[in-house]
């Protein structure tokens, strides 16, 4: 099997009863560690992005949301920092990674696979932009920077569509996890209602029970429960289908209860080479399978800062307001006065009558502590980190020192998401356009094919080690003949072009000839003007390090490039 639009009936060792009972004991398990985490996830929900609390289930989709919230420093830190996930790691419309030989290969093999990999690259990158992909990794980032773990379904699209592949961001609400036996987290265990059409229409090889396809036709909305699994084994990974009946059947199977008509129905088995399901955390204790995130260090602050706010709201009504005390003088009566303009109101001779009633609190303590919880979660939330600098226009320095402060802030959570997430979606993008014959069968093993990351942030990376590198060159060659001798020219340019990530077919390969020499001008026609082969001679280091420094610092607010003195 390689799609569940497409199963492959008793394709599974799950498809008799013992295995059905196995999964269902493994998935009570599942859900039962993850009612451990819903509490903390609807707080983190309620504080940071209210807009997907029904994600959790028990709200209303479209209802009213952020009751309790006064205070936005939070959700917007979220947003920020999920949309900087996105441009730093996935940016849309934009090459975030290529395929390259590995280094198992020699060099001849590597210029002859060059072609290939590139196409290869081009192909997958262009059904990612076909896709709904950058919608829904951005869900999957929010989810995963408010609770710190979130899972991406990755599917084949069916024939007709723009692009091959079709994504749908999974609400947490809606699955169950566990670690496999290598420690990833690819034991997905999903509930999903849909229309009975929509359950013939996925699995189509299903045969429904006569008493719900008789219901369906009186019904024609009529939904079902179905409990997705995908269990690693030894081939792969292991898919069933579930069908646990009408209504909440669902959750009376993960209760143990038995579900409606009895045991639950086997829709389709079958088998992937790559899970379907891609999930992925921020940050992982050990012993826990989901991970934790951002909003929960944060989480103190940000119910301090949201409560601050609304005392200093309610204070603010106060000061507005007001608040009056008069006198029982037997003339005033309160509940006749009217605080309008040209209100007359009594009082007894000597009676101060109306007073006003001086606010308790200050605002300007109210204000320092509010500041300075406000910093601590733009802080938690990295705000600082990934947000645009005060100074539009820094040097080429500054920006080399930001992007190694990042690198060493988000190192690890970066690198996890390398492994977690980048490097599963190449393979499985990889394994859909094999099966479809868009590909050659290419597998990203590391050794003859490797994953090569190539989005902003580790473009950042690699431009300070080739920084570094030219520096040393311009270093070498100050120091005369001797110096320069230890330079390899035509290696040093090779590791840029890797290093900088340029395509194979802009590279020469090794041990070709160069270009041929200029040819003869034409009769009656002055000669070209004469042009330095390239290779001949010693190249411009120095020049090329300054024009490096331009493509780190990036243009200047104004919109022009970078200008360097010759």
């Amino acid at each position: 099997m390689t799609d569940p639009t497409h199963p492959d009936p008793g394709a599974g060792p799950e498809a008799d009863g013992a295995g059905v009972a196995v999964l269902l004991r493994r998935y009570r398990r599942a859900r039962a560690r993850r009612q451990r985490w819903e509490g903390a996830w609807r707080d983190c929900y309620d504080f940071a992005l209210p807009s997907r609390e029904s994600a959790l289930g028990g709200a209303t989709p479209g209802g009213a949301r952020g009751d309790r919230l006064f205070d936005g420093t939070a959700p917007d830190a979220v947003d920020q920092l999920a949309a900087s996930m996105l441009a730093q790691l996935t940016p849309p419309w934009s090459r975030w990674f290529d395929l390259s030989a590995g280094p198992d290969l020699s060099p001849e093999e590597r210029d002859r696979m060059a072609p290939t990999l590139d196409r290869a690259s081009e192909v997958l990158r262009a059904h990612f932009a076909a896709s709904n992909f950058a919608v829904e990794i951005h869900q999957c980032y929010l989810d995963l920077v408010t609770l710190g773990t979130a899972c991406l379904a990755f599917e084949e699209a069916p024939p007709g569509e723009p692009g091959a592949f079709r994504f749908a961001a999974v609400p947490m609400g809606d699955v169950a996890l566990d670690e496999g036996p290598t420690g990833r987290l690819d034991t997905v265990f999903r509930t999903i209602r849909l229309p009975v059409s929509a359950v013939r229409a996925r699995w189509p090889a299903a045969i429904l029970p006569p008493d719900l396809e008789t219901r369906a036709a009186r019904e024609p909305d009529l939904e079902v429960a179905v409990l997705e699994c995908v269990v690693p084994d030894a081939r792969g990974y292991g898919y069933t289908a579930l069908l646990a009946g009408t209504g909440e059947a669902a959750t009376a199977l993960g209760e143990g209860t038995a579900p409606v008509g009895g045991d639950p129905l086997v829709l389709a088995t079958g088998h992937f080479a790559v899970s379907p399901f891609i999930c992925f955390r921020w940050l992982k204790a050990p012993g826990e399978a989901y991970g934790r995130s951002p909003v929960m260090k944060a989480l103190p602050d940000i119910k301090t800062a949201n409560k601050v706010v609304e005392l200093v709201l309610k204070n603010a009504s106060i000061a507005v307001t007001g608040i009056w005390q008069a006198d029982d003088d037997g003339v005033l009566n309160p509940a006749t006065v009217r605080l309008v303009p040209g209100t007359i109101i009594p009082k007894a001779v000597g009676s101060a009558g109306l007073t006003p009633l001086r606010a308790a609190g200050d605002f300007d303590v109210s204000q320092l502590v509010l500041d300075g919880l406000r910093q601590r979660i733009r802080a938690a939330l990295l705000a600082d980190k990934l947000g645009q600098p005060d100074s539009p226009a820094m040097t080429a320095t500054e920006v080399v020192h930001r992007a190694a402060d990042m690198a060493r802030v988000l190192g690890a959570s970066y690198g996890r998401l390398q492994s977690e997430l980048l490097a599963p979606l190449v393979r499985r993008g990889l394994a859909i356009l094999r099966r479809r014959g868009e590909v050659p069968p290419i597998r990203l093993d590391g050794r003859l094919v490797d994953l090569t990351h190539a989005s902003p942030l580790a473009q950042q990376q690699r431009m300070s080690d080739a920084q570094t590198t030219l520096t040393w060159i311009n270093a070498v060659r100050g120091l005369g003949e001797g110096g320069a001798r230890v330079i390899d020219d035509e290696g040093a340019a090779r590791w840029l072009a890797r290093t900088l990530g340029v395509p194979e077919a802009a590279v020469r390969p090794e041990g070709a000839a160069g270009p041929p020499g200029p040819a003869a001008p034409m009769p009656g026609r002055p000669p070209a003007p004469s042009v330095p082969a390239p290779g001949s001679g010693a190249p411009d280091w120095a020049s090329l390090a300054r024009a490096l420094g331009g493509v780190l610092s990036g243009p200047p607010a104004g919109g022009g490039g970078t200008r360097h003195d010759p």
